[in-house]
């Protein structure tokens, strides 16, 4: 069944900063990218990195370990089209951040 869940308060995530979040057996990186909160899968495609611990500007997710990055939006690698993040959909209620899993 498909559903949105609560993961996070706007307030714990910083402006250009993510939180990791386990759901379901599922890493998540959930970004704030100007006050514009995503979710995609945790791990990078190039080597594994925590794409949650790195940062986020201009609309992209990038890994702290080797700087690949991807499109908050549509989870497709900046480099690579064709190497593509499982993206979620985030709603917004108030103060809290709800995830669709």
């Amino acid at each position: 069944m498909v559903e949105f869940i609560k993961v996070a308060s706007k307030s714990e995530i910083r402006n250009g900063y993510g939180k990791v979040i386990d759901i379901n057996g599922k890493s998540i990186a959930l970004m704030n990218n100007n006050e514009k909160f995503f979710a995609v899968e945790n791990t990078c495609k190039h080597m594994g990195g925590p794409l949650g611990e790195g940062n986020c500007e201009d609309g992209k997710v990038i890994c702290p370990w080797h700087g690949w990055s991807y499109d908050l939006k549509t989870g497709k690698n900046t480099f690579n089209e064709e190497i593509k993040l499982e993206t979620y959909e985030v709603k917004i209620d108030g103060e809290n951040i709800l995830i669709k899993i």
